[in-house]
């Protein structure tokens, strides 16, 4: 297979229409406060940049060339992705942008810091530790983390507008002395060689173009010896790229969570072998006989709600809360208020949302392999 194609860099160019698009709403409050704030003639340029991806491309019309051009561009349609999405996310999930599994009567938020809290244990990330969150987001899981094991963390992030929000989200919670936001390309890492004790990636690394890329990126900047965890997101081998439903459910998902190539789970297993790690665990922990499935807040079950606390974080997620939603950015957006794109966003993100509970109830989709994985002590020969 091809190594693949890398983006150019450009940090100054990015960090420029950052400043021109998101202005100061990095300091807002957050969700749909900060959507308000975009600049209209930018916000249009990342729409135009992120849907030109995916306009007139079915599932039936998808080409492998289609998918190469994707893959080409990951960087910037993952950077324009959150440009347009972030503000989505805290609104609708918070700023923890992964799923979780849900024990029984347990609140949303606290399965979301225990699906933490696992990966964190299971890497064995201690006290003091330097430790690299690839796909750090606004930081959400950085913070609990680094709460949860006195670790130092570093985000690494291709999006300058995350970056601010996380460090200012840092700063609030007074851990900026345990956490530091970089901004870089996680298939290119600035960093020197063997500067982590520990790497983690929760539903971050599926935005790669090759898994294998990053993971041997991620295997460069880690320190012999250390380990690196990762849930990510892959298709099932149930998964069939021959049938159209099937790939219907995979491109809902890619085009709605700013993908370029999605693989099944043997291919991730490869991946990171072949990046020269010991695999040490691996489980699709979406298999797990939980009682509550994990894309329940997606699916709108109230009865599976932890606590009636939950029901405003669930309402907004469900097919009605959504609806409502891309109906209040659509009436914003006409009036003039909320940027132009805002609702084609939020449709996307929906669409998206609906193929994530089709792929997790027909068991085609996982966003929780767990892989566990070391670093040997000594190069092979």
């Amino acid at each position: 297979m091809a190594p693949a194609k890398l983006e150019t860099e450009d940090h100054s160019r990015d960090a420029a229409f950052n400043k021109a698009m998101h202005k100061d709403s990095a300091n807002a409050q957050g969700g749909l406060r900060a959507m308000m704030k975009k600049d209209k003639v930018a916000q249009k340029a990342a729409v135009d940049e992120y849907f030109k991806h995916w306009d007139n491309k079915t599932a039936e019309e998808e080409t492998s060339a289609i998918r190469e051009a994707r893959k080409d561009e990951y960087a910037t349609l993952t950077r324009h992705y959150y440009n347009l999405g972030t503000d989505l996310y805290e609104y609708g999930w918070g700023q923890s942008f992964h799923f979780c599994r849900f024990a029984y009567a347990e609140p949303f938020y606290q399965a979301i810091a225990r699906h933490e809290h696992y990966l964190a244990a299971k890497i064995g990330i201690k006290d003091g530790d330097k430790v690299l969150d690839v796909g750090c987001g606004v930081g959400g899981p950085a913070r609990e983390i680094a709460k949860f094991t006195g670790a130092h963390i570093t985000g690494l992030n291709n999006n300058d507008y995350q970056i601010e929000r996380a460090t200012r989200y840092a700063q609030k919670e007074g851990l900026a002395h345990q956490l530091a936001f970089v901004k870089g390309d996680f298939m290119q890492m600035s960093f020197p060689a063997e500067s982590f004790d520990a790497v983690y990636a929760i539903e971050a690394t599926c935005h790669a173009p090759s898994l294998e890329g990053v993971y041997s990126q991620i295997y460069r900047v880690l320190k012999p010896g250390g380990v690196f965890g990762v849930y990510e997101w892959l298709m099932t081998d149930n998964y069939d790229n021959t049938n159209v439903h099937h790939r219907e459910i995979r491109l809902g998902i890619e085009q709605g969570d700013g993908i370029s190539n999605m693989v099944k789970i043997s291919e991730g297993i490869a991946a990171i072998k072949a990046a020269g790690f010991e695999l040490e665990l691996h489980e699709d922990l979406a298999r797990r006989p939980d009682k509550t499935p994990w894309y329940y807040p997606l699916a709108g079950d109230y009865s599976m709600m932890g606590t009636y606390w939950d029901f405003p974080t669930i309402f907004r997620m469900t097919k009605f809360g959504r609806n409502l939603t891309n109906r209040l950015v659509g009436l914003l957006e006409t009036i003039g208020i909320a940027p132009g794109g805002t609702q084609r966003t939020a449709t996307s993100l929906a669409l998206a949302a609906d193929c994530l509970v089709a792929g997790g109830k027909e068991d085609l989709f996982t966003p929780m392999y767990l892989m566990v994985a070391r670093k040997p002590l000594k190069e092979k020969a």
